[in-house]
């Protein structure tokens, strides 16, 4: 038989058997089905993630650009001015619906009852009672855009929209020509001087005699305390706070002089707006932030305003219930907040692991431990909040009021909210996260390393020193990062341990001590709350929301960003020396 006759023919199979073949094939035989599930998954939640921050930036960039002033004249003969806000659809009430004219009543009849309307910052709230107007498009029987309508941002009352009919220099009175003349512009800015001298004298030179007084008596009351009333030392002391309240008595009345002298000044440096009605409303240089004509701005002319919004923003204190103005005062109280944070949380949290992780014996007591810390993590933040007020603020606090300040009581100076309680009872908070960070980046290190240390001769701690924690430091740097973001965008826990609506004193300040850390400050979060939530009209207050909101994703962005440059620069160091 040949060597051919050995060989078994099969039979192809026939298409109708392959396509029946590939039927019965099991899915799972044929690649990773999960994958297009768990890639969908981070696709959805990136989409997410970019469409929230396209939301935020979007709106908040877009806050300050001066916008073009509309003048509309209702079917009644209503004349309403103001900025176009937002639209919407809505279905008019029957009421409503028989002031329109027959065409607009078969629209809206088509579109199954519903008509559209344009909310419209009006601004004048002491001339109107209301900053926002409704006015729907069928009662519109004339739109239009006048050049030299003005939009003018004042430090009370809110924007004003109107004209300028007038304005007093020093009692002589003079014809509004246009806000590029030289006397108008020149006015506003040293009336806008003087009103930030007189602040600086109230608040330096005024308030810097009001704390002397204050630190005197207070050292007058703590010998009355120690040695009673009729002893010489308190006696001695009382002559002394006699004469220095008279000296300070003659200086405040100086200052006092000097401040009624610079408002007379101011107040006779007044301008008159005249809303489209007709309305008259005088008001002081000093009160007059800026002023643009909106439908006549060039483009440069729009960036001016843009980047001037920008800088009173990051710059100033607010005003107006927060919703306009700056908001450097919560710029401040956030960034000090949560560097005390970190400062307070990192080395705790370090230790903590190290001793777990290094010298602890393992058994069931570290394991409860480490299932505790891990359990901390989980505890809702209020929860920190309380415990904050109630040990920090009151037991604390009110031990350390009672050992070092007694002449205060029964005003509390730490037992009470400040931020030395927030960045503590922040730093519990965040401590679980340090300690599970830093146990991962220690338990990365090679054992080899420490055999090898341990072998040439180093103890235990020059081990971890110098071997051990170096090579961890980028794992610890992930946990206080971490850390850090989570710290900086909390707000519930604050609310009940230092945080407030409006602290115009930063805690750090000219006077001595110079860092007051009882002191209560303002955060960037609970601002975005109170602005959003707790403001007389939540449509003046939704900008502010969003502008806030991005300076706050900035901030945290840009720590973040440095201690993850500094991760890196450590990753790079010791990326070649395992072994």
């Amino acid at each position: 038989m040949s060597a051919m006759s050995d060989v078994i023919e099969i039979p192809a199979a026939s298409d109708a058997q392959s396509r029946a073949a590939g039927r019965r094939t099991d899915l799972r035989s044929r690649g990773e089905p999960a994958l297009w599930s768990l890639g969908g998954a981070l696709a959805v939640g990136i989409t997410m993630i970019l469409g929230f921050l396209a939301l935020v930036f979007s709106n908040g960039i877009a806050t300050f650009i001066p916008k073009p002033l509309m003048v509309i004249t209702t079917t009644e003969g209503k004349l309403v001015a103001g900025e176009p806000f937002r639209s919407e659809t809505y279905k008019p009430a029957a009421e409503d619906l028989a002031k329109a004219t027959p065409e607009w009543q078969a629209r809206i009849k088509a579109a199954d009852g519903y008509a559209d309307r344009t909310l419209y910052r009006v601004g004048n709230f002491d001339l109107y009672g209301e900053d926002f107007v409704w006015v729907p498009d069928f009662t519109i029987a004339k739109s239009e855009q006048p050049k030299n309508l003005i939009f003018v941002e004042r430090m009370e009352w809110g924007p004003f929209i109107g004209t300028i009919a007038k304005f007093n220099i020093d009692g002589t009175e003079r014809a509004f020509t246009s806000l590029d003349d030289t006397a108008f512009q020149k006015t506003h800015d040293e009336s806008r001087a003087r009103a930030r001298d007189t602040q600086k004298i109230e608040r330096g030179e005024i308030g810097e005699i009001n704390h002397r007084l204050e630190s005197e008596r207070l050292a007058l009351r703590k010998i009355e305390l120690g040695a009673g009333r009729n002893s010489a030392a308190y006696k001695t002391a009382q002559e002394s706070f006699t004469a220095l309240s008279a000296d300070m008595q003659k200086r405040y009345e100086v200052l006092a002089a000097d401040v009624v002298r610079l408002r007379d000044i101011n107040a006779r440096n007044t301008l008159t707006l005249v809303d489209v009605g007709g309305q008259e409303k005088v008001i002081d240089f000093s009160m007059l932030v800026r002023a643009y004509a909106a439908n006549d701005l060039s483009f440069m002319g729009k960036l001016g305003v843009y980047f001037s919004r920008w800088g009173e923003f990051l710059g100033s204190e607010p005003r107006e219930a927060n919703t306009e103005g700056g908001v450097f005062p919560a710029i401040f109280g956030t960034a000090a907040m949560t560097l005390l944070m970190v400062v307070v949380v990192a080395p705790f949290g370090v230790i903590t692991a190290l001793y777990l992780r290094e010298y602890a014996k393992q058994g069931r007591l570290v394991s409860f431990v480490r299932i505790s810390v891990n359990n901390l993590a989980g505890v809702p933040s209020i929860v920190y909040g309380v415990f904050g007020l109630g040990f920090f603020a009151y037991v604390l606090g009110g031990s350390i009021d009672a050992l070092l300040y007694p002449e205060r009581l029964p005003n509390p100076t730490f037992g009470t909210g400040g931020l030395m309680w927030s960045a503590l009872t922040l730093a519990l908070l965040t401590v679980p996260v340090v300690i599970v960070a830093t146990e991962e980046a220690l338990a990365a290190v090679p054992r080899s390393m420490r055999e090898g240390s341990l072998a040439c001769g180093a103890s235990k701690w020059q081990t971890i020193k110098h071997i051990v924690l170096p090579r961890a430091m980028p794992g610890i740097m992930t946990g206080v990062i971490l850390a850090m973001a989570r710290g900086a965008g909390e707000v519930a826990p604050l609310m009940l341990v230092g945080v407030v609506k409006l602290a115009p004193e930063l805690p750090v300040d000219g006077i001595f001590p110079f860092v007051h850390l009882e002191r209560s400050f303002m955060h960037l979060g609970f601002h975005i709350f109170d602005v959003g939530f707790q403001s007389r009209n939540a449509e003046a207050g939704k900008p502010m929301v969003f502008v806030t909101t991005v300076l706050l994703i900035a901030l945290v962005t840009t720590v973040n960003a440095t201690a993850i440059i500094v991760r890196s620069r450590l990753k790079k160091r010791f990326a070649g020396s395992q072994f």
